[in-house]
């Protein structure tokens, strides 16, 4: 497993919601964020896309969990009404690089939990992104990126 730590800047996003149980619906934010950003020119080789599952569907109920499908936008691009914007703090990450599929998905999330205890981390209390560059959508790879802080 390809794991290294990073400090995330704060980024401004656009972004998609999507309520309602975690699954196939996410999907759809995502495609509907990348129709989005295509039509404004934003889907390219160096822009980078986030999957944000906002909350932990093990304490919160299935229509009431949020998953925000993100795009990383520069200060100066101008937003319209067809889609929300928001900033994402920035800080210190363990960054997992793994194959989009569900298998490395799993195998990552079974790992990186008791790697995180070994280096001195635990989890800090911000939402566990997915990360992907236009490259990595290219190639069906993605990043899980876990927010950390000391133990």
């Amino acid at each position: 497993m390809n794991i290294k730590f990073e400090t995330l800047p704060k980024y401004r996003i656009a972004y998609v919601r999507q309520v309602g149980p975690y699954g196939p619906a996410n999907t759809q934010a995502m495609e509907k964020l990348k129709k989005w950003a295509k039509g404004n020119n934003l889907l390219t080789e160096s822009a980078i896309i986030l999957g944000i599952p906002q909350d932990n569907p093990e304490l919160t109920l299935p229509d009431h969990c949020r998953y925000d499908a993100c795009m990383v936008i520069s200060k100066d691009f101008r937003v319209d009404d067809s889609i929300c914007e928001s900033e994402l703090s920035g800080g210190k990450y363990v960054i997992c690089k793994i194959k989009h599929t569900a298998e490395d998905i799993q195998t990552a999330w079974h790992e990186i939990f008791p790697y995180l205890q070994s280096s001195g981390y635990q989890i800090d209390n911000k939402p566990i992104l997915e990360r992907y560059t236009g490259e990595m959508l290219n190639n069906d790879f993605c990043e899980i990126c876990v927010p950390i802080k000391p133990l």
